[in-house]
């Protein structure tokens, strides 16, 4: 019997999933599950672009505020979880639709992290020792000597990343983004997904989508969101929640590090390059059906992508 078949709504940060995502939600009995590895965290509302509460009136939301900020949430969580909420959604007789931009969940979901080894504390120690002294840039530079495709799509200062990457290969002497390369090991009654990416002909207007959001979100009361964050004591800059894109940059900024211009300009900067990341990734998915996000009619675009995909049933 062939996999059923489930969509994959990915893109890049601004590129208009969420629009496209409630127009599908509109005309079917949908349940949308996140692939977003920022929206996971509660009280992280402005600085993520998650879905506002009437947004979610709109249908059912899955993994979004599901852990602390404290806690970490891992691609193989992700994996585990979207699995069974796929099986449960299509119980209940609706259609589940993945949308998000965080590729390495949908890696994980798609091609399994069976063969990746499991964090180990003492290497990770090493790391942050080694990162403490010499710089993450430093460890970057690493990282391309042994596995120079992942060093490529990874920002010097992803200290998150970096590190998981170098813990990867000193723990099996294999580059990540080899492993990431191998056939999917398929299990049985796991659905096919299908990915239809929000990718734009022009990037220049995503980036100026990406400077008009960060603003609206400065204004919308972003900063009293990272000082309410930092009241609470118990969280830091080198948490994996607080390196979210825009949070960092909030942190410094509240720390006196950098005036209010330069934060501004930092958040900017640095939601562009996730956005390179992000794109960087999406091109190597196989099979992927491209809509352009730079339409004025992208939503209806990618709403016939999904249809076609549900439809198309083997």
């Amino acid at each position: 019997m062939s996999a059923r078949k489930v969509a994959c709504l990915l893109g890049p940060t601004a590129s208009g999933k969420t629009a496209a995502a409630l127009a599908f939600a509109q005309r079917f009995p949908v349940e949308i599950i996140s692939v977003d590895s920022a929206l996971v965290y509660r009280g992280m509302d402005i600085g993520t672009a998650k879905p506002t509460e009437e947004e979610r009136a709109v249908a059912p939301h899955h993994l979004i505020d599901i852990v602390d900020p404290t806690e970490a949430y891992s691609a193989a969580q992700f994996r585990s979880d979207a699995l069974k909420l796929v099986a449960g959604i299509e119980a209940r007789g609706r259609i589940p639709l993945l949308v998000g931009g965080t590729m390495l969940y949908y890696m994980a979901l798609t091609r399994g992290l069976n063969e990746l080894p499991e964090a180990n504390p003492e290497v990770r120690a090493a790391l942050d020792e080694e990162a403490a002294r010499d710089g993450w840039p430093a460890l970057h530079a690493r990282l391309g000597a042994v596995d120079a495709e992942t060093a490529a799509r990874l920002a010097p200062n992803d200290s998150q990343r970096i590190q998981r990457a170098l813990e990867v290969f000193m723990l099996s002497g294999r580059a990540l983004s080899a492993i990431l390369k191998e056939p999917k090991r398929t299990r049985e009654g796991e659905p096919e997904f299908v990915p239809i990416a929000l990718e734009p002909s022009d990037r220049s207007v995503l980036h100026k989508r990406i400077e008009k959001r960060f603003d609206s979100m400065l204004e919308g009361g972003f900063l009293e969101e990272v000082e309410r964050l930092r009241a609470r004591g118990d969280l830091s800059p080198t948490m994996p929640s607080m390196r979210c894109v825009g949070y960092r940059q909030a942190w410094e900024y509240l720390d006196g590090v950098v005036d209010y211009k330069t934060m501004r300009d930092k958040g900017v900067f640095a939601t562009r390059q996730l956005c390179k990341r992000q794109l960087t990734w999406l091109r190597g998915v196989e099979g992927r059906r491209v809509v352009d996000c730079t339409r004025e009619d992208v939503a209806e675009m990618a709403l016939s992508e999904i249809e076609r995909t549900i439809r198309n049933q083997r």
